[in-house]
């Protein structure tokens, strides 16, 4: 399990050098999150420890959001200040984010469909 922790952290720490070194606007964990996914896909699967760490990580997730909570708490005046650009940016993102979902769940389902009618049944 050690290994696996080892393994998604280091991939964090180089998503983080690598944004970083080139400059790029992503934010490091996505970037590793990246390179995590290649060398699983690479692997051809996701192995039992890793799979394991990722689930511990994911079943504790809401403990992550503590820091960013506080942080919000902190700056509190800040955001009554500026609640109308933070507003409209929540609101056009949310809804982005709900109709690039219905077009990808669209597209994937008539995929599935027309791959479905192509498949002999027997």
């Amino acid at each position: 399990m050690l290994s696996s922790l080892t393994l998604i952290l280091t991939c964090q720490l180089i998503g983080e050098l690598f944004t970083r070194f080139f400059g790029l606007p992503v934010p490091g964990p996505v970037a590793g999150m990246v390179i995590l996914f290649a060398l699983l896909a690479i692997h051809g699967s996701v192995p039992r420890d890793v799979g394991a760490v990722a689930d511990t990580l994911l079943k504790n997730l809401a403990l992550l959001f503590v820091p960013a909570g506080v942080g919000v708490m902190a700056h509190f005046g800040l955001l009554g200040q500026d609640w109308l650009p933070i507003s409209v940016a929540l609101i056009g993102s949310t809804l982005a984010t709900i109709a690039v979902t219905a077009l990808v769940m669209s597209r994937l389902a008539r995929a599935g469909k027309s791959a479905d009618r192509e498949t002999p049944h027997g």
